[in-house]
């Protein structure tokens, strides 16, 4: 089975190395990518035209972009999966390939082939929203190319989706965001900080352009995070038995 690869990035970089890795030589692959030379990478479409499946791993503001160029290149009966970490805005579109929405819930603070590493995947969940028309077969098809890279498959709507990362992943980029400006002009804040707010403000550090994508494209769900957040925070400083709500949060957090 040949797999191409467009866009060798963290995520894109980090399948390329982990499929490369495995030895049952079940797999042949290829990537597009303008900034890594390798024997087996291309500058040109060209190297995905025999590909079986094409995992499309670009920034979310360029992806319909490439997917459209994908169509002038792969056959009807290619498998193409996205890695972005939306949902909603890629799947508003029929296309003349395959198209399974896919999102690998996993990544670090850093970017690029040089962060990218064999293995990024392993026990993260791997979110896949099969669409209308797709066979359950061709859905199979990704979904055994992720279990090879030790993820696991959860299975939702594209809107489920979009709204569940709202709440865990692109709210918490922007609350950590601001808690960063919050101190810039706290100078006993800036020199007190240490290891709690270090490890809150951890997504403050995510990629720029991939947080732009996500508040651009993501926003109602944002503000309906954040709305839900106040509730919380309200319900817990009226309280009249914060420590057994703390202690219970805690006990639920200990569990995920």
């Amino acid at each position: 089975m040949k797999i191409g690869i467009v866009g060798l990035g963290l995520i894109g970089g980090s399948i390329f190395k982990t499929l490369k890795a495995l030895n049952n030589h079940k797999y042949e692959i290829v990537g597009v990518s303008s900034s890594v030379k390798l024997k087996n990478v291309s500058k040109d479409y060209e190297i995905l035209k025999t590909a079986d499946i094409v995992f499309v791993c670009t920034p979310m503001n360029v992806t319909l972009k490439v997917l459209d160029t994908l169509e002038k290149y792969l056959s009807p009966s290619t498998i193409v999966a996205d890695t972005c970490s939306l949902k909603t805005f890629v799947s508003q579109k029929k296309y003349k390939f395959k198209f399974v929405p896919t999102h690998p819930m996993a990544g670090t603070e850093k970017s690029g082939w040089e962060n990218s590493f064999n293995g990024l995947f392993k026990n993260a969940k791997w979110v896949i929203t099969p669409l209308e028309g797709i066979l359950s077969s061709e859905v199979e098809v990704i979904e055994a190319i992720v279990k090879d890279m030790c993820a696991e498959v959860v299975f939702t709507t594209p809107e489920e989706h979009d709204e569940a990362v709202g709440l865990i992943s692109h709210a918490p980029l922007l609350i950590a965001q601001a808690m960063c400006e919050s101190i810039k002009d706290n100078k006993l804040a800036q020199i007190l900080a240490s290891s709690g707010f270090r490890d809150t403000t951890r997504l403050a550090l995510s990629n720029s352009e991939l947080a732009n994508d996500m508040v651009n494209l993501n926003k109602q769900n944002i503000i309906k995070a954040f709305n839900k957040y106040k509730d919380c925070v309200e319900n817990l400083l009226n309280s009249n038995v914060y420590y057994q709500e703390a202690k219970r949060i805690k006990n639920f957090r200990d569990n995920l």
